[in-house]
């Protein structure tokens, strides 16, 4: 028997099981279920900003670190199409979240692990929690899809504010997406670049 493969697949089996349980205590202890999504996600997805910045299962990073899109990467199989969502539970506040959920980021239709080869729904903004709103999460979720889909949906651009009372859940269900595979969030609280964003929103 050849114990170095052994060992190595051994580590891989543990590696992967810790990576689960990390999502699965992240997202419950923070909310994400049932806030966002019913189902938790066993993998995680890495998003990493052109900074350097990473995303890391709720760390704190600031408006003006995440202003632009970040790289995507995830586990995908390269005949598969893939639908990534960002969104924000926590609109306006998480206290009085009235704007549930709110749409940053939508892209469908993913081949393989392409991200920007998909067909983006909604152009990507960064966060931009009111001032006094607290820590708002920011969370990433990833579903494989059954095939290619005919999506029906509003097209948002990055200028466009229209984006809250957005349901993740609702959304996997109308379009057969079944249990999201893979997710992330980060949270975020104002800072002094979130006026510009609010001024290309139209706020």
């Amino acid at each position: 028997m050849n114990y170095s493969i052994l060992v190595v697949f051994f580590g891989t089996v543990i590696s992967a099981a810790l990576c689960a349980d990390d999502v699965k205590q992240a997202f419950t202890k923070n909310q994400i279920k049932p806030d966002v999504v019913s189902d938790v996600p066993e993998k995680t997805i890495e998003v990493k900003y052109k900074n350097g910045k990473d995303v890391k299962l709720g760390n704190e990073l600031t408006p003006t670190q995440v202003k632009d899109k970040p790289d995507v990467k995830y586990e995908g199989q390269a005949d598969a199409y893939y639908t990534l969502i960002m969104t924000d539970p926590d609109a306006p506040s998480r206290k009085n979240p009235t704007r549930r959920e709110w749409q940053h980021w939508l892209v469908v239709n993913i081949p393989g692990t392409n991200v920007n080869a998909g067909e983006t729904i909604s152009e990507y903004v960064g966060s931009a929690p009111p001032k006094g709103s607290g820590l708002h999460r920011y969370v990433f979720v990833l579903y494989k899809q059954p095939g290619k889909v005919q999506y029906n949906e509003p097209k948002h651009s990055a200028t466009d504010g229209n984006r809250g009372n957005f349901n993740t859940n609702n959304f996997a269900k109308k379009y057969n997406l079944g249990k999201p595979i893979a997710g992330n969030f980060f949270q975020a609280q104002w800072d002094d670049y979130v006026p510009t964003a609010h001024k290309k929103l139209g706020f």
